[in-house]
């Protein structure tokens, strides 16, 4: 029985469509939380925005507050203010963390957003602004299911009615988009914060838009900084041309041999063969989701790799960034020096410090004309796989499905959240579920980063059905 036939049996369809009428008349105030919320810059870790984020912390608390949870602020060890509120589960009755963040992304090159990024705008039924999607979108998500269970709740006059909240924790944190040290050292000090049988982490989201989706997979990390050095300093390039070791060209040759024939990851000693068993990923919608350009090949093409294979489930290497002498009124001389960020993606089942390990040996066996080299590893993020077979998980497809009106699906996440390890190392026993409004067409971490607001109506009446009716 699929997940869409299931959900007529366990949820009554008279509560469905209460919450749908609720959370659709509350479209303006979703709007218009959203729209406060974007104004802030809460990019943490930068100290030109750090007023704005704890400015958002606070207004974060009390949009909580007047939806009936009252939010305590903890400073962290890295600066950013984490919030957490609970509500006791009444007895019989699971604890359920709602998590979500407000920091988000530097904005980048504004003049690559059609409009202002700090500030709310609507084009073509989407609103547009920096976080939109990841991840104030989901915060005023939660909030909109907090309203429009507690708008029910008011109305009913049986206290067992279908709307009984179960034990409700929320957290909401300020660092994710600078790998979260702050909320994983709140876990450490603080584990009664994190309590709870059921965690529903909004931070992903659909497949498409209006096609309810579960993420059963996220990859780790493992990055490193490299860095060539090749001559005392850049020398004229007339001159010394030719026979002088050229820094950028070392780092070239060396990236290349990260990279087969096809351009998949290739990295010594490491499995890069894994295969995604689950829903595959079309490469029309892939290359459109993407923004791929007419007539590039993807990755896949000409090899046996699917785009699920190589996006889910193997390794992905990826150069995020290189210091190098800029193209831009470029001297005629040869590069001495030359650093590179690569982001190395690691699926689930793989230690990411045993991948971080291979990696930094990759580089130093294939390090080109003996260029000095320097070594720098970042922080570990370890993947992490849902248990697709357990009640939770089901009844989660279920209120999706039922808010949906269609079959839940099941997809893996490349990204990272580093947080979902944290949280099984905290709370062992408690079963993580995730979900959200991100699908692709946000462009989350990008320019024009948008939400569609259905996503944010549907999201929102699935995880107040999921309120609702779990554990009775």
């Amino acid at each position: 029985m699929s997940t869409a036939d299931m959900h007529d049996a366990d949820i009554d369809p008279a509560l469905i469509s209460a919450l749908r009428d609720r959370v659709a008349a509350d479209r303006d105030t979703i709007r218009q939380q959203l729209s406060e919320l974007v104004a802030f810059p809460s990019v943490h870790g930068d100290e030109a925005t750090a007023a704005a984020c704890r400015d958002a912390a606070a207004h974060v608390a009390e949009l909580f507050a007047d939806a009936g949870v009252d939010l305590d602020s903890h400073v962290t060890v890295d600066g950013s203010i984490a919030l957490t509120g609970h509500i006791p589960a009444p007895e019989g009755r699971p604890t359920v963390l709602l998590y979500s963040h407000y920091d988000v992304q530097p904005a980048g090159d504004v003049a690559a957003w059609t409009d202002d990024p700090w500030t709310l705008t609507e084009r073509d039924g989407r609103w547009y602004g920096r976080g939109t999607a990841d991840c104030k979108g989901n915060v005023v998500m939660h909030l909109a299911a907090l309203r429009a269970l507690r708008a029910l709740r008011e109305l009913a006059d049986d206290p067992a009615s279908p709307v009984e909240l179960p034990g409700i924790r929320i957290v909401v944190e300020g660092s994710e988009e600078r790998g979260s040290a702050g909320l994983e050292d709140l876990t450490r000090t603080r584990p009664e914060l994190f309590r709870a049988d059921v965690i529903l982490i909004a931070d992903v989201g659909n497949v498409a838009v209006g096609r309810p989706t579960l993420v059963t997979t996220l990859r780790g990390s493992a990055d490193v900084d490299v860095t060539l050095e090749t001559l005392a300093g850049p020398v004229h390039s007339g001159m010394f041309g030719g026979a002088a070791p050229d820094a950028l060209a070392a780092m070239m040759r060396l990236l290349d041999s990260l990279r087969d024939e096809n351009g998949a990851t290739r990295i010594d000693g490491l499995d890069c063969g894994q295969t995604w068993e689950g829903l595959g990923y079309d490469d029309a919608m892939f290359r459109s989701d993407a923004g791929v350009l007419d007539g590039v090949e993807l990755i896949s093409d000409g090899s046996d790799a699917t785009v699920a294979d190589l996006t889910w489930a193997r390794p992905a290497l990826i150069v995020t960034g290189i210091d190098c002498p800029p193209a831009t009124n470029a001297v005629n001389a040869i590069p001495s020096s030359v650093t590179a960020h690569l982001n190395l993606r690691v699926p689930p089942g793989m230690d990411p410090r045993e991948a971080q390990d291979k990696l930094v040996a990759h580089l130093e066996s294939h390090v080109p004309w003996n260029a000095r080299m320097e070594i720098e590893r970042d922080v570990l993020a370890s993947s992490f796989s849902a248990n697709v077979e357990g009640d939770v998980v089901k009844h989660v497809e279920a209120c999706l499905a039922a808010s949906y009106g269609r079959e839940t699906e099941r997809m893996g996440e490349g990204a990272s959240i580093p947080l979902c390890a944290t949280l099984l190392d905290a709370v062992p026993d408690a079963d993580i579920v995730l979900y959200g409004v991100e699908e692709p067409q946000c462009r989350i971490h990008s320019a024009d980063e948008s939400v569609d607001p259905r996503e944010i109506r549907d999201i929102a009446v699935a995880e107040a059905l999921i309120l609702a009716t779990i554990g009775r």
